[in-house]
């Protein structure tokens, strides 16, 4: 083991020599509006909630925004009924899928319920936030109900939350297997899913097929190399170090990433990933390797590395479009997949201004909503705890400004 470790570590070095020589030689953001600075409840009449439920749906994307941040300032005991109503019964399709998103975030014993029914409603949206929502909230019972859906859920827009849930129950034989025989299967947006997924819950049990997958050339690689990293078997590591000398250019950043989740030699991989990102940036043509270096420094974030976030603000903050949408979108997916890091980071010296406006952007692209109201509850509940006037209230504040919600 000591001698491949070694082996890894010249390999690494002379890929980072041959592929981040120094290279030949952002919009500005619409100002925040003033908003609350926590959740305290303001005094939302029954009407003034009624109506902001209905512009929930409503085209203008700060008319939605300004309705969601009504609805969740009502005090519970009128928003939750007329959340639970507008779930069950309200015309618009979108507000129904809307609602459901707000009502998470309530924490509501009757939440669990409107979920369940929720996991076989025709509407793709509900059905994709009650996945989400027993990702993240354990109950074996619905497990018969999602192995289920994984035979005939086909929507391109809701196959990924059902993964990602069933993923969460790992433990549960018939779940393994079910998902390890699904690696191998079907269409590559649905198995890239699958793979980070698995990755993500440590599925120790989808080694093998993983394995396989990290051994073909092409856009899976990527999520298979990186998935074997976080499940963190150093058993993957002779395949890793040979993926080092023979997998394409795009893939070598998921490698690096991969080994350094497997806790070898991590700074030198860190490093190579961060000089790896700063070439793509400053080199036309090179968007598919920046693309890949952001995604392996978040996954690193992820993990719990913040010297990877802070990276990708700092490399993030200065660029334009296109570089800039693939590191605003990487920092996003770390602030979902990990906010305690994310709101660690962002009290270092000069990270919250940058930070908070890649995150601004970051959620306005992506469509993640019940993530999204995650994120916001944990923001929110952040600020209460941190005591008065300390970095970490200081940056939940901001937040709370600039994301406006």
């Amino acid at each position: 083991m000591r001698a491949l470790i070694a082996a890894v570590a010249v390999t690494w070095t002379a890929t980072l020599t041959a592929q981040t020589k120094p290279p030949a030689p952002p919009a500005p953001a619409p100002p925040a509006r003033g908003s609350a600075p926590a959740d305290a409840r303001d005094a939302v009449t029954p009407a003034q909630l009624a109506a902001a439920i209905d512009k929930l749906g409503t085209v203008e994307f700060s008319d939605r925004m300004a309705a969601a941040r009504t609805t969740r300032r009502a005090d519970p005991s009128i928003a939750v009924p007329a959340l639970l109503k507008a779930v069950e019964s309200h015309p618009d399709s979108f507000v129904r899928f809307r609602a459901l998103v707000l009502l998470s975030g309530f924490n509501d014993p009757r939440t669990r319920d409107v979920m369940r029914a929720s996991l076989t409603q025709q509407n793709d949206r509900l059905r994709s936030v009650a996945y989400s929502y027993f990702e993240h909230n354990p109950d074996p019972t619905v497990v018969p109900k999602l192995l289920a859906a994984l035979v005939t859920e086909s929507s391109e827009f809701v196959r990924p939350a059902l993964t990602r849930a069933l993923a969460a129950y790992g433990t549960d034989p018939k779940v393994k297997e079910a998902m390890a025989g699904q690696v191998m299967k079907g269409q590559a947006y649905f198995r890239s899913a699958l793979i980070e997924a698995l990755g993500d819950y440590k599925a120790t049990y989808a080694v093998g097929p993983i394995t396989e997958v990290a051994k073909t050339d092409g856009p899976l690689q990527i999520d298979a190399a990186i998935a074997l990293g976080k499940i963190g078997d150093k058993a993957s590591l002779p395949v890793l170090a040979g993926l080092q000398r023979t997998a394409p250019r795009e893939s070598q950043p998921a490698v690096a990433a991969a080994i350094c989740l497997l806790g070898v030699n991590c700074e030198s991989h860190q490093a190579y990933l961060a000089q790896t990102l700063k070439f793509a940036i400053g080199t036309i043509g090179f968007q598919e390797l920046l693309r890949a270096s952001a995604a392996a420094l978040a996954s690193l974030a992820e993990s719990g590395h913040e010297a990877a976030a802070v990276e990708l603000i700092q490399q993030g903050a200065p660029t334009s479009d296109p570089a800039r949408a693939a590191i605003v979108l990487s920092l996003g997916t770390v602030a979902l997949r990990n906010t305690a890091v994310m709101l660690k980071v962002l009290q270092a010296p000069g990270m919250l201004e940058p930070g908070a406006d890649m995150l601004r952007e970051a959620f306005d692209m992506l469509e993640e909503d019940f993530e999204e109201e995650r994120f916001f509850v944990t923001v929110r509940r952040a600020y209460w705890q941190a005591p008065a006037g300390s970095p970490a209230r200081a940056v939940c504040e901001a937040l709370i400004r600039k994301l406006e919600f």
